[in-house]
């Protein structure tokens, strides 16, 4: 829903498309090869959830509180990205069961890491939205510089 942010449509986008043949590491070094564009004016969004389980999400019922295991994952991951310490997002399935439990499959996180990746020296990462909604989907907003 960019045509809330940019009503005129005034700023360059490009669409990816995830490569699910590729391991991990590729989707983070093709990040690495776009970081450039940004010194261009281009906006480098990716769109997905850090948590994203459906196997376990409340479908069609209330759960107040999101998953522990999901808040955990959450608040970890933010303490890696605020860090710097890329190689462990890239490593995700190192990071224990939270980790497998919120990322059963990559096609969610993947897109974090390209927009991580493009984060120069000295820049902060923001979270400009979060929430778990579900119990098991994380709403998360990262923000690069």
């Amino acid at each position: 829903m960019l045509r809330h942010v940019y009503p005129k449509a005034d700023i360059p986008i490009v669409q990816l498309s995830i490569d699910e043949t590729q391991p991990v590491s590729f989707h983070f070094e093709l990040g690495l090869r776009l970081a450039p564009l940004r010194d261009e004016g281009i906006l480098i969004v990716g769109s997905g959830n850090l948590v994203h389980n459906l196997h376990t999400y409340a479908w069609g019922r209330h759960v107040p509180d999101p998953y522990d295991w999901a808040v955990r994952f959450e608040t970890e991951t933010r303490q890696i990205m605020t860090a710097g310490e890329d190689k462990l997002l890239i490593d995700y399935e190192k990071l224990g069961p939270e980790a497998m439990l919120s990322i059963p499959t990559p096609d969610h996180y993947l897109p974090l890491l390209y927009v991580i990746a493009t984060r120069q020296r000295g820049e902060v990462i923001t979270f400009p939205v979060e929430g778990v909604d579900g119990g098991s989907i994380s709403m998360l907003t990262v923000r690069v510089g």
